[in-house]
C-alpha cells in the first residue's frame, strides 16, 4: 500500500503525527492532516474528525488538552509555537487513501509539486484512487495524477457541497444514540 505525504509533509509534521496517531485513535479521532505553519509565531495546526466523519466543539477543547499535554512529553517541536485543533471543514483537504474514495464525485482542486505538461494546478470530478493515482475529470478528460505528485488536494467549495453538509448535519442530528452523541458522516456520495 502506497504511503499519503499529505497528512502531514516534513519531517517535524512526520514525528508529530507519529505521536499523535495512537493518542487520537484511543479517543475515538482520525488525524487528518499536520501542518508547522511558520508564520510571525509558529502554529501547528492539527485536523481530526471521527472515522465516520465529523467532530464538535467540545471534541476539539478536549482534544486540544490531550494533544498539548502529550507534545509537551514528546518534544516534537522545539520551538514555542501555538495549537491549533480543527475539523477538517467543508472544503476539506484531501489527505487521506480514504478521503479520494469518500468524496468521489465532488469537485476537487488538486496542486502538483511538479508541472505536468505546464500545470501544477487542476480542477475538476474526483473520480477516486486506482493503484498510486487520484483520477480527475478534467475539461481535456480523465487524466490520473500520481500521489507522490501532490502538494494538496482539497474539495471545491459550492452551493452544492454547502446544501449536503447542512443536510447530513440535520440528518445526523435526528439520530442521537443513547449516550447523547450525535453519530455524524462524511458529506454523502452523489
Amino acid at each position: 500500500m502506497m504511503s499519503f505525504c499529505l497528512i502531514a509533509k516534513t519531517p517535524v509534521e512526520r514525528r508529530v503525527a507519529d505521536a499523535l496517531n495512537p493518542l487520537l485513535n484511543s479517543m475515538g479521532f482520525e488525524l487528518v492532516r499536520v501542518r508547522l505553519l511558520s508564520n510571525k509565531n509558529k502554529t501547528l495546526q492539527v485536523m481530526v474528525e471521527r472515522p465516520d466523519g465529523g467532530i464538535e466543539i467540545d471534541d476539539c477543547a478536549k482534544l486540544s488538552t490531550a494533544i498539548s499535554s502529550l507534545l509537551d512529553v514528546e518534544e516534537a517541536i522545539n520551538d514555542a509555537y501555538t495549537l491549533e485543533v480543527s475539523s477538517p471543514g467543508i472544503d476539506r483537504p484531501l489527505t487521506r487513501a480514504k478521503d479520494f474514495d469518500a468524496f468521489r464525485g465532488w469537485e476537487t482542486k488538486v496542486e502538483t509539486d511538479v508541472a505536468i505538461d505546464g500545470r501544477r494546478q487542476f480542477r475538476g470530478t474526483l473520480r477516486g484512487l486506482e493503484n498510486d493515482e487520484v483520477l480527475l475529470d478534467v475539461s481535456e478528460g480523465t487524466i490520473g495524477l500520481k500521489v507522490n505528485w501532490l502538494r494538496n488536494a482539497k474539495l471545491v467549495m459550492s452551493d452544492h457541497l454547502i446544501a449536503q453538509s447542512l443536510k447530513n448535519r440535520r440528518k445526523n442530528a435526528a439520530h442521537i444514540d443513547n449516550d447523547g452523541a450525535a453519530e455524524t458522516s462524511p458529506i454523502a456520495q452523489k
